[in-house]
């Protein structure tokens, strides 16, 4: 924009000197019609960047909410990344958890709203935490008053946890509800690694540490299957009894339900719709055109769109939402795989993360920060980065509350540790205490190829590591005393940071995962709650530092980089509403395959999952990396 501006104003100068050889009426005229050109250029862009969102609504208007993609605290990708995809036609389509918090609160206030229309075709579901509090959102605007009705031409299960909470869930007549279960199986390399030579080399502490198993076994170790049973289960029953309270179904009735399918699907002659209808999972069955038809009798019709009268939600989130000034409680976001450094989008970079925490800290205006944590670890120099980060900033009387998401485990443990409070939803999966390294080492591939290897070093450690050799024993010393160096200090911190005897941190550690109830019962965590309770906490606790100041006068603000105006059009044009409540920077920790993938793109695509965290040890070229990662993400689609 500035070098168009400076070409204008060079082009105004020639002309002014006499240069461009024109008439003078000519010359008078282009000035006139420069300079009214450039204000309204101006005024142009100002007016879109301000005021072009701005909606008004009439009064009966229905809130589509029509949700495409995954659910995740932040959405993945920069800019850069979100206009090349939306290019190549490719774009990774998210929701924003807090986006669909906030215009459900803003529109139960809206007199102008009569209710929401819950569009679920393309949503793919997220961690149970995220669904559990965009429920929570769906039954306060409720409480309003205000209907809520869901529609989708089939439900899944991620699907159906939202569509449950709706006053009315609807179905086309073809459709019906697929409820499965939990958990997932993961692949286990040994054999194929052992045929090619390869070998994995594990070290790791804790007898649960589980995460390196699948290239040491061909099977899960009993203790996997142990502590995941341990958390699959507390985790179905937060699933089907949030179900069956919304939807007010006896309990268990989900279970039983599933039990006897292939009869009861025999029964109704194989009519999945009908079947969902009698077992009242479904309000009733009805094509969207039929549904829309419905709208309009109750709420009347636009003109414009020849349809009911509506609102997206992503313009209305955008026209109502203000922005935040003067003293505040500052948001830090901590989604996906911990890093060393400076994170692209979907890691925590230990340095970048750090930095944020830090403008956070020396912000005047910052009140108190709350660490939003949604991670399974990674590496444990970037997850103490950011530990320390947040010490100094609560040692500097900030107060600071975490608050865990689905999954704060290992390295996402780690980090919340530096904090007043620690609160956890009954379904987050957090703990995973443990620490281990792998180093790969193929000389048996080597040898198979008739490849050999040799050379000089002035000492053994020079060579100690080299993946074409075999390990050297004093090199598996070294890396196992550093492990243990580090579960050592891990459970320190624990035994501290949560007052518990040093023999019970080290019951409770050995890598066993525990779902927030669980954590809450064995004092890992302070309290049960949402990340709404932990920004209510957040003000207490700033309340009892300053009594001048009021608790509920202290507005959110998430910490992110500045978006330039451009920045701002260009996200406009691509239906991008995030900038609004902040910086769109991480990748959500679970992923969905696609529908049409093969078996072998599958495979490929967990191998790559299962060997990402090895990145950035061969980036560095470290001899190893010790990780807190729990590789723990099960999902109510796996």
């Amino acid at each position: 924009m500035n070098s168009l501006f400076l070409k204008i104003k060079n082009l105004y100068k020639l002309i002014n000197r006499g240069i461009l050889k024109v008439s003078d009426w000519m010359v008078n005229g282009f000035k006139v019609a420069l300079v009214l050109g450039v204000v309204l250029y101006g005024v142009g862009i100002g007016w879109f960047v301000f005021y072009a969102d701005k909606v008004s609504l009439d009064d009966h208007t229905v809130l589509v909410m029509d949700l495409k993609g995954v659910l995740v605290e932040e959405t993945p990708g920069g800019l850069k990344d979100q206009f090349i995809g939306e290019l190549q036609g490719n774009a990774t389509e998210t929701v924003r958890l807090r986006d669909v918090v906030m215009t459900l609160e803003l529109a139960a206030k809206d007199k102008h709203i009569d209710k929401v229309l819950l569009k679920l075709d393309d949503f793919q579901g997220g961690g149970l935490v995220s669904l559990r509090e965009a429920a929570s959102a769906i039954e306060k605007f409720k409480a309003s008053g205000k209907q809520v009705v869901a529609w989708s031409t089939f439900y899944d299960q991620r699907q159906y946890y939202l569509a449950a909470h709706a006053n009315q869930v609807l179905s086309h007549p073809m459709g019906g509800v697929l409820i499965e279960g939990l958990g997932r199986s993961r692949n286990y390399y040994k054999d194929a690694l052992d045929k090619l030579g390869i070998k994995a080399n594990l070290i790791r502490v804790g007898q649960f540490k589980s995460a390196g198993e699948p290239f040491v076994l061909n099977a899960p170790s009993e203790q996997a299957l142990k502590a995941e049973a341990h958390v699959y289960d507390a985790l179905w029953a937060l699933y089907t009894g949030g179900v069956e309270k919304a939807r007010n179904l006896p309990a268990d009735s989900i279970n039983q339900n599933i039990n006897k399918l292939p009869d009861a699907l025999v029964n109704v002659k194989g009519n999945a719709a009908q079947l969902a209808l009698d077992w009242k999972w479904l309000d009733g069955l009805q094509t969207f055109e039929s549904l829309r038809e419905t709208l309009i009798k109750e709420v009347g019709k636009d003109e414009d769109v020849q349809s009911f009268r509506q609102v997206g939600w992503k313009d209305y989130l955008v026209s109502e939402v203000k922005k935040v000034k003067g003293d505040h409680i500052a948001i830090v976001v901590a989604e996906g795989e911990i890093g060393d450094g400076r994170a692209p989008a979907g890691k925590i970079g230990g340095i970048s993360t750090s930095e944020r925490i830090r403008k956070a800290a020396e912000d005047k205006e910052v009140k108190a920060i709350v660490l939003r944590v949604n991670s399974p670890g990674g590496s444990v120099l970037g997850s103490e980065l950011i530990r320390e980060q947040l010490q100094i900033a609560k040692d500097k009387g900030k107060p600071i509350v975490v608050s865990m998401g689905n999954l704060a485990a290992s390295g996402g443990y780690w980090i919340s540790m530096a904090s007043n409070v620690i609160i956890a939803d009954p379904a987050t999966i957090t703990g995973s205490i443990g620490v281990f390294a792998m180093l790969p080492t193929g000389d048996g591939l080597m040898s198979k190829i008739g490849v050999n290897t040799g050379g000089y070093q002035t000492s053994w450690l020079a060579g100690a590591y080299d993946p074409r050799k075999a390990l050297d024993p004093r090199m598996q010393s070294l890396v196992q005393s550093s492990i243990e160096h580090i579960y050592a200090d891990f459970i320190g911190k624990v035994s501290q940071t949560r007052k518990l005897e040093l023999a019970k941190a080290e019951d409770l550690a050995q890598g066993r995962i525990w779902t927030g109830a669980q954590a809450f019962d064995h004092k890992l965590i302070d309290r049960l709650g949402s990340f709404s309770d932990a920004v209510e906490e957040a003000r207490a606790l700033v309340s009892k530092l300053d009594g001048a100041i009021s608790s509920q006068e202290l507005p959110i603000k998430y910490v992110g980089r500045k978006i330039s105006p451009i920045e701002k059009i260009v996200q406009k044009f691509m239906g991008q509403s995030g900038w609004l409540a902040g910086e769109s920077n991480a990748i959500p920790t679970w992923s969905v395959m696609s529908a049409h993938s093969g078996p072998d793109a599958l495979l490929l695509n967990t191998l790559g999952q299962d060997l990402s965290w090895l990145q950035t040890v061969i980036e560095k070229k470290q001899p190893f990396g010790a990780a807190a990662h729990c590789l723990c993400g099960p999902t109510l689609f796996d």
